[in-house]
């Protein structure tokens, strides 16, 4: 047995409670106590409330942008499509050091200052886990390079997307218009309300037949229900459901057409209609200079913009449905029409032309500063004589011609599904009154008598207007949307115009002997062949006027004043004559004369869609068939431009 035992002091060892014990022991114990009465809060009293709450911050709803619908021509071919854009992205989280990795794809792709410069900005204003794009509109060798060294760029993803695309460029750019980014000042349109207005980078229309069918273009949003984390980062997508894409529409523009007539107002700053007057359909609408749409999709650079706003001709402006001028002699069939109807004028009645009209002590000149001598109405549109427009303007008076202008298309917002189209002005003595504060003159009357003054107008309407005079005697409507979604739209049934149609008959018959008869003002720039001949008008617009010390001078020629103070130039006819198809318009600012400058294109023109090609040269006058055959040698032998000229 040892000598050592171990006993255990039973008083030493026993538990015991000091204060301090038993502090903490309450403490510990009331901090229990409340987690636990949180708890019961949170899950009984509370609970519906953030079970609700989880669930949204669980699942978020993504909207998915629809494709937008095409533009196709009347024939089917591809005015307005969306190709594929291939582009790339950067997400922070996953790139590590931002700075190398955009050193690293700049060695593969190049990445401007300007780019970089954005991409870097956007990155660190957005969370981690958001892709900012970095370039866009990649061509497929650098798509693919992208691909194929993914593993060495970190947090770099390249993507596929649908951008819209002008495959005709500036061919139909007023027509068509184009798309671009929403911006704040479109977010106060009335259709902002749209959800896809808040989607990033989302395009919609901003001009053209673009802006003016925007909401059937664009479609409607699908959505895509993701599962993300609390900060926001997506786990993964639940369901999706696709939106629905826009309309396709056609238009009634024959693109053949519509390249020749572009082509054929060459360095000329000009706009031209063609109509066909038994439906409406618009086969032509040009506007010269013009610009290529596509660089407005992509983000046009400011010198681009700086160059287009400040070019003299205008390029932005659609002159055939937004430019108003003064219409000039072509103008003269409406006041001619408002005094047969009202039967203040017979078509035999003769007026005395001495070169000038005499109203008081104030002289209103002749064009013809000799005189026409006795004229009737067929001889003095003929000859375009300003004096017998003079004396049966002031007999009909400015309230007549203004409702028989009215009446014929002019002075009227035509919808034709374009932005920009204005209703131009036809003036009375109640608009005087109240937009000049003035009361209304007799010299105001004479003036609108042959177009000048205060009457404006549009190329779109003089079409209309001479597609009406040509027609069968209703007011046929302008149209530029022929078909939605392959199922052809049937324009409404147009009104009566309610003139006699022996008014009508002596109008075109007046209008034949312009375009066919020695004297008349547009002889040269006939149609030679009679199954097509084209009966017309031309006019001449004053933007200044003449002083009788200029007068005196005889320094008033076109060719003697700088380009921003020469007259325009306009033409207006139908054709066939016997059997009207279509009619035209054509203006060409600052040209002179309209005999000179306007009549030759519009014919033209016509000829192109009379003969649905190029004309034989024995459609043109004998004296011209030389001179248009070195013109077709010349373009034959023009090397066409490559797609990289193009662009």
């Amino acid at each position: 047995m040892s000598k050592f035992s171990f006993r255990p002091d039973k008083k030493k060892n026993a538990p015991s409670m000091t204060r301090r014990g038993a502090l903490i022991l309450g403490l510990q114990g009331a901090l229990m106590g409340g987690l636990v009465w949180r708890m019961r809060d949170l899950q009984i009293e509370a609970g519906d409330e953030y079970r609700m709450l989880a669930e949204e911050n669980r699942i978020n709803v993504r909207l998915i942008p629809p494709a937008r619908g095409e533009i196709t021509d009347s024939k089917g071919r591809q005015l307005a499509i969306n190709r594929q854009n291939y582009r790339v992205v950067i997400i922070r989280e996953e790139a590590g050091d931002v700075e190398a990795v955009l050193d690293e794809l700049g060695r593969l792709i190049e990445i401007t200052p300007r780019q970089r410069s954005r991409a870097l900005r956007e990155i660190r204003s957005k969370s981690a886990f958001v892709p900012v794009t970095v370039s866009e509109h990649l061509n497929w060798d650098e798509f693919a390079q992208i691909n194929a060294n993914a593993p060495a760029l970190p947090g770099v993803a390249p993507e596929v997307g649908l951008i819209r695309f002008y495959p005709e460029r500036e061919t139909l750019s007023h027509i068509i218009g184009y798309v671009a980014r929403v911006t704040e000042k479109d977010l106060t349109r009335a259709d902002a309300q749209d959800s896809l207005f808040q989607i990033p980078d989302f395009h919609i229309g901003k001009t053209g037949v673009e802006r003016a069918i925007e909401p059937k273009l664009r479609g409607n949003a699908g959505a895509s229900r993701i599962e993300v984390n609390a900060v926001g980062r997506v786990i993964r997508e639940i369901d999706r459901s696709e939106g629905v894409s826009g309309a396709d529409l056609g238009l009634t523009i024959d693109l053949d057409v519509q390249r020749y007539t572009m082509e054929r107002l060459g360095e000329e700053s000009a706009a031209a209609v063609v109509m066909d007057v038994k439906n409406g359909d618009i086969i032509a609408l040009a506007s010269n200079p013009a610009f290529d749409p596509n660089k407005f999709v992509v983000g046009i650079s400011q010198k681009e913009w700086d160059g287009l706003l400040n070019n003299k001709y205008r390029p932005l402006s659609n002159k055939a449905v937004s430019g108003l001028y003064p219409p000039g002699s072509t103008f003269k069939m409406i006041v001619a029409l408002a005094a047969l109807e009202k039967g203040v004028v017979s078509p035999g009645d003769r007026v005395f032309c001495p070169g000038k009209y005499k109203l008081g002590d104030r002289d209103f000149h002749c064009w013809n500063r000799g005189g026409h001598g006795h004229v009737n109405l067929r001889n003095a549109l003929k000859g375009s004589c300003d004096v017998y427009f003079y004396d049966i303007a002031r007999r009909v008076g400015i309230e007549s011609i203004a409702e028989m202008a009215r009446r014929f298309g002019l002075g009227v917002q035509h919808d034709v599904s374009m932005s920009a189209v204005r209703s131009g002005l036809i003036p009375t003595k109640d608009w005087k009154l109240a937009y000049r504060d003035q009361s209304w003159l007799i010299g105001d009357t004479l003036n609108a008598g042959i177009g000048q003054g205060f009457v404006l107008s549009s190329p779109l309407q003089l079409a209309v207007m001479t597609a009406r005079m040509a027609g069968n005697g209703t007011q046929v409507a302008p149209r530029l949307i022929r078909e939605e979604n392959g199922v052809e739209l049937i324009p409404e049934e147009a009104p009566s115009l309610s003139v006699a149609p022996q008014h009508l008959r002596a109008i075109r018959d007046a209008m034949f002997a312009v375009s066919n008869e020695r004297r008349g003002t547009a002889y040269k720039s006939r149609i030679a062949e009679a199954a097509h001949a084209i009966a017309g008008k031309t006019g001449t617009s004053q933007v200044r006027r003449i002083t009788a010390a200029e007068r005196a001078r005889g320094v008033f020629k076109n060719e003697d004043l700088p380009w921003e103070r020469r007259d325009h130039a306009l033409f207006v006819g139908f054709a066939p004559y016997d059997d009207p198809k279509y009619a035209i318009s054509v203006i060409v600012e600052h040209g002179g004369g309209g005999s000179k400058a306007a009549a030759p294109i519009a014919r033209d023109i016509m000829m192109r869609v009379l003969y649905q090609g190029e004309p034989p040269l024995t459609a043109y006058p004998a004296n011209l068939r030389d001179d248009i055959e070195k013109q077709r040698e010349e373009r034959r032998n023009a090397k066409p431009p490559t797609e990289g000229e193009r662009a």
